[in-house]
């Protein structure tokens, strides 16, 4: 039997490259989806060395018209699809007053989290209904616990991931009868490139309370739930969300 492929998006680095590496440490082939020209370094060594085969695509996957090409090439490089990570996202492009929010920055953060990635999954999702099976298949998505807790000074991002989150619930509903897992993973406070300019401020607030666990995530976290969905153990609990927070999430008085 071949061995099973994986798309993850964003995954040149961060979030994304943890779980491209969790992927690889469980047996699968990996195409990365990033906005970089080629695959860093770290990327094309740390997968390979797992024993893995890695492709490697630029893709904006706001651009709609990217997703078939992206497709095309993990079914042209290992003859099928049996997993995709939504990972690739942005954060809000400025922080503020939710009264000032312009448009431009409102679209751009939801064509990328939410339109981006809900016509991405559906493609991919008839792509895996057109291969015959063999391998458990599942969609994995990224959100964070910005789908449920507000941030008004980051709005826009947090109604991003909230519609992700019902998106997934429609997608476990509809895929649950092909045997195609779909799980919503909500990462907490996740040390990695794009929270290293809020060191310091994380750093407090983690030492004040804020995260139960009194630490920060690590990517490598979110890689190890991600490989474990990806390997069907959890395959009964499709439509669930996954917090990955320590606790950052649970309701304190």
């Amino acid at each position: 039997m071949t061995r099973p492929a994986a798309i993850v998006t964003g995954g040149a680095r961060g979030i994304g490259l943890a779980c491209a590496e969790a992927l690889a440490d469980a047996g699968f082939d990996i195409l990365v989806a990033d906005l970089a020209e080629q695959a860093p370094d770290d990327l094309a060594t740390g997968i390979t060395a797992r024993g893995a085969k890695l492709a490697y695509i630029t893709c904006d996957i706001a651009d709609l018209s990217a997703h078939a090409p992206l497709i095309d090439t993990a079914i042209h490089v290992f003859g099928r699809i049996d997993c995709l990570v939504n990972n690739a996202g942005v954060g809000a492009v400025v922080r503020g007053d939710l009264l000032e929010l312009k448009p431009e920055n409102f679209d751009r953060t939801l064509g990328i989290n939410l339109r981006g990635t809900v016509f991405l999954s559906q493609a991919v999702a008839k792509a895996m209904l057109a291969t015959p099976g063999g391998h458990t298949r599942s969609i994995i998505t990224v959100t964070s616990v910005s789908a449920e807790m507000a941030s008004p000074e980051r709005s826009e991002y947090c109604i991003s991931k909230a519609g992700l989150s019902m998106w997934v619930k429609n997608l476990a509903l509809r895929l649950a009868p092909e045997n195609i897992g779909v799980f919503e993973l909500r990462p907490g406070i996740i040390r990695t490139d794009m929270t290293a300019g809020v060191t310091a401020k994380y750093d407090a607030l983690i030492d004040s309370g804020l995260v139960p666990a009194k630490r920060w995530g690590e990517a490598s976290d979110i890689g190890a739930v991600v490989a474990t969905l990806a390997a069907g153990r959890l395959g009964f609990s499709t439509g669930s969300i996954i917090n990955v927070d320590g606790a950052l999430s649970v309701p304190r008085l």
